[in-house]
């Protein structure tokens, strides 16, 4: 999903930010196309079309400024306090402003340039005062309270007490209980949290935009599928080194390079290029940063009665404690560091054998894992990738989500709907009786100015309590175009990160409640990855990749023996991915549970020696780029939930397995009704088990990751 979101919840925003802006009262800010409503097809649109990079800053300061009256006026309310009249209200004024919010942050994730980055640095702190203006006002507060006191005999329906009880518990831990001078200091640490989390994306971003590895000699692609010397020659010319070929500073480059590059010096220097970003020790050096963001958060935890940062972040989660959060990381990182040491020797053979005279080294690993996989099970993944096609994956998707969902796409005429950028293009989304449901946008493409990664959002959310409202999701990824008019063909990886972002749309596109705070996607972090890992189960079904992986020039569906291979192969390498990610998740736990570190590297070095963390092998997100972490709040203490999720996942998949198969009607109802469409309405472990008829153990994730006797 957005992997730098502000809180699951829309009233607790981690950006949430300070002095504030200005009244901005002239008939130009009133026109501003940040506040005003939306107009247009399916109940309005984001306008896009309409919004400039000057509008930005006036634009968030009026919704700021009308954020904060309305709330002012629902705190004055001289009548006894009800749910109609302090709960829906903030409602109200939440959804109003989430819109602005939304198109903002468009320009920062999708479209960032020097003005947009001096617009961000200016807004943070005051976003951050405004949510602390609204967490402390205690007139609000003890309205609030008193509706929460009254929540389970006051004839509230169970999705509005839990609405209720989230609203309430997200004011105690946004620091409305505390006293005048401890609000203070809170106001003035989440202030400088939010330039301190800007200043980090920044950095990273200024890396991933300026690094690129040229190659000026065709010798140094050898090796790579013609897809991959396609798209760096254009990235290339594209930056002005026509007739040379270029390795961009994102995942969808490098991988690829690294896994096919017989060249091992200019892996060597793509690989560094990657892993260095935001530690470089220059202007973009992102250690200091993180030393001062990782001391503020321990003052705020104990600020709110927390021991950590950590404990305090966790606190709402479905782990509750750190403690059960690490005991799973913990229970899989053993049996994954042994599966590591069988995959580099079977890697450091086949060097051997060949004569390369190496001892296998991180920028090796990809490398000599598909010799591997070549080995073992007659499987190249260069012979793969010609048939994932992102066109066809797309449609792909779409069967899926018609099959297990009933969710039907169809692309919007051209120019009906506004986008950012002419590589964004727009779905409308109906049920099977041809009711609209909602739209869907998808950004497939890297270029300069966008964030790497991928990632979804929801631009509006769907709700119903002030009448029928539809949702707006997106889909963003980073894949590298080649020469124009050529199909965009990807790695199995990307294929799946294809699908796992569109497991994140489908969560808001089948929402079903009443109210915008608990839709969708606004569930806890270490559920919210469960939809969305789940579907990326249906990219190896013999149904999706008979129908949808075809050639990108005989047109032909991939093969049966190799589809068969891929389904053999398909926990190779997993001591390489679960270390990883894993390594990633403990290193952010540690740091969130110790005393801060005056050097964040030399604390990363020394807590993966004392894990065992087999030297061949880099974490996923090293700390000084770790956008998840250290961007905002909102995976800080909580990567370990894409772990947490797929424990649900792979138990949830079993389901199917038991059953008729991944398309299985009656389960796939099941997983609509209880888990896709209810948001944050009831507790996600509730939930589950209305979905499963059982709570969750540990035993299917091992399987699913090859671990099966660390599950016996």
């Amino acid at each position: 999903m957005n992997r730098f979101a502000r809180s699951t919840h829309m009233l607790l925003l981690a950006a949430a930010v300070p002095c504030l802006a200005p009244a901005m009262t002239s008939p130009a800010a009133e026109s501003n196309p940040l506040v005003t409503p939306w107009t247009g097809p399916y109940g309005g649109v984001p306008p896009f079309d309409r919004v400039r990079v000057e509008d930005l800053g006036p634009g968030v300061g009026m919704a700021i400024e009308r954020r904060l009256e309305a709330v002012e006026k629902t705190a004055a309310d001289p009548s006894a306090a009800s749910f109609e009249n302090t709960l829906l209200p903030l409602e109200r004024q939440a959804r109003q402003f989430e819109q602005s919010l939304n198109v903002y942050e468009i320009w920062g994730a999708c479209l960032s340039d020097d003005a947009v980055q001096k617009v961000e640095r200016e807004m943070a702190p005051q976003l951050a005062a405004m949510a602390d203006r609204i967490f402390q006002n205690r007139r609000l507060f003890d309205r609030i309270k008193t509706v929460y006191d009254a929540r389970k005999t006051s004839g509230l329906s169970p999705e509005q007490q839990r609405l209720v009880w989230l609203v309430y518990t997200d004011f105690v831990r946004g620091g409305a209980a505390l006293d005048d001078a401890a609000k203070k200091e809170l106001a003035a640490i989440n202030q400088e949290l939010a330039s301190l989390s800007t200043k980090f994306s920044q950095n990273v971003l200024k890396d991933e935009n300026d690094g690129l590895v040229i190659i000026d000699d065709a010798a140094g692609l050898a090796g790579l599928p013609e897809a991959q010397v396609s798209a760096a020659a254009a990235a290339a010319e594209a930056r002005g080194h026509k007739g040379k070929w270029a390795i961009l500073n994102t995942r969808s480059s490098v991988e690829p390079f690294l896994t096919y590059a017989d060249d091992r010096e200019w892996r060597r220097q793509v690989f560094e290029m990657f892993v260095s970003r935001g530690d470089g020790g220059g202007a973009t050096d992102n250690n200091t940063t993180i030393r001062q963001i990782l001391e503020l958060r321990a003052r705020r935890a104990r600020l709110l009665g927390h021991a950590t940062h950590a404990h305090w972040r966790l606190e709402n989660s479905m782990a509750k404690t750190p403690e059960r959060a690490m005991e799973l990381m913990e229970e899989v990182w053993g049996p994954a560091v042994a599966e590591v040491k069988q995959e580099v020797a079977d890697m450091q053979a086949i060097a051997d054998a060949e004569g390369a005279k190496i001892k296998i080294e991180p920028w090796d690993y990809r490398y000599y894992a598909e010799k591997v996989r070549k080995k073992l099970y007659d499987l190249d993944e260069s012979e793969i990738v010609p048939y994932l096609q992102v066109d066809k994956l797309r449609e792909g998707m779409f069967h899926t989500a018609a099959q297990l969902f009933d969710l039907h796409f169809t692309p919007v005429s051209e120019g009906s709907v506004p986008v950012f950028h002419a590589d964004v293009k727009v779905w409308e989304v109906k049920d099977g009786a041809g009711k609209h449901v909602g739209l869907w946008y998808f950004d497939p493409y890297a270029r300069r100015g966008k964030r790497s990664g991928a990632w979804m959002n929801a631009y509006r959310n769907q709700e119903r309590f002030d009448g029928e409202t539809t949702t707006i999701v997106s889909n963003n990824s980073n894949f590298v175009k080649g020469s124009p008019g050529k199909p965009v063909t990807i790695s199995w990886e990307d294929a799946t990160t294809l699908f796992h972002e569109f497991g994140h749309a489908l969560h808001g596109l089948c929402s079903n409640v009443s109210y915008p705070s608990l839709s969708g996607t606004n569930v806890a972090r270490d559920y919210v990855e469960f939809p969305s890992q789940i579907l990326e189960h249906w990219l190896p079904t013999p149904e999706i990749l008979s129908q949808y992986a075809l050639h990108v020039e005989t047109g032909k569906p991939i093969p049966e023996a190799l589809v068969a291979k891929i389904k053999k192969a398909e926990t190779f390498n997993r001591g390489f991915k679960t270390v990883e990610f894993l390594s990633s998740a403990l290193v952010d736990m540690k740091l969130h549970l110790s005393t801060p570190t005056a050097d964040p590297d030399a604390f990363e070095r020394d807590t993966l020696a004392a894990l065992g963390m087999p030297r061949e092998i880099v974490m996923r997100h090293r700390t000084p780029h770790f956008n998840h972490v250290f961007s905002g709040d909102g995976y800080s203490a909580a990567y370990y939930s894409y772990l947490w999720s797929d424990a649900l996942t792979a138990d949830a998949w079993e389901a199917f397995v038991e059953a008729q198969g991944p398309w299985d009607p009656a389960v796939a109802k099941r997983l609509k009704d209880h888990v896709f469409s209810v948001g944050n309405t009831i507790d996600p472990a509730d939930g589950y088990r209305a979905f499963r008829g059982k709570d969750p153990g540990t035993g299917a994730l091992m399987r699913k990751r090859g671990f099966e006797a660390a599950a016996e």
